[in-house]
């Protein structure tokens, strides 16, 4: 490889973000990879350690920046040494604006059949009676 270069769909299957050349080389052409803010529509696009890749995966966006070409596609350890994540930390959650379920609550898989909505307004109106 002159320079460190590498095919961007080596890359991809050698980092583990694709489980195949293929599926790298249908990213490319669906759009979903950008290096270095640029689209990516040809699977044979070098890139080099610095350069920033935006990948729109299924479950969001990850931003990585290519440390080392790679020689194999080996254990997942060894695939994280070849970039660096800066993909953005997910904002946390807001508190719920409902109250805490009671301690011991389990809630039920399925809404009430006739038989148990009959026996639960019998209960209430037994409770609203006194």
């Amino acid at each position: 490889m002159a320079g460190g270069e590498q095919r961007i769909d080596k890359w991809l299957f050698f980092a583990r973000v694709a489980k195949s050349r293929s599926l790298a080389q249908k990213m490319m052409l669906s759009g979903a990879v950008r290096v270095n803010r640029e689209k990516v529509s040809n699977a044979a696009k070098l890139v080099r350690p610095g350069d920033v890749l935006t990948i729109a995966l299924g479950q969001g966006v990850r931003i990585l920046k290519i440390l080392d070409p790679g020689e194999r596609r080996g254990p997942a350890p060894e695939a994280a040494t070849l970039f660096e994540d800066l993909t953005p930390k997910p904002e946390p959650v807001a508190p719920s604006a409902f109250p805490p379920e009671p301690e011991g609550y389990v809630p039920s898989p399925r809404p009430p059949n006739k038989r148990e909505r009959r026996a639960l307004d019998r209960f209430r109106s037994n409770d609203e009676n006194g």
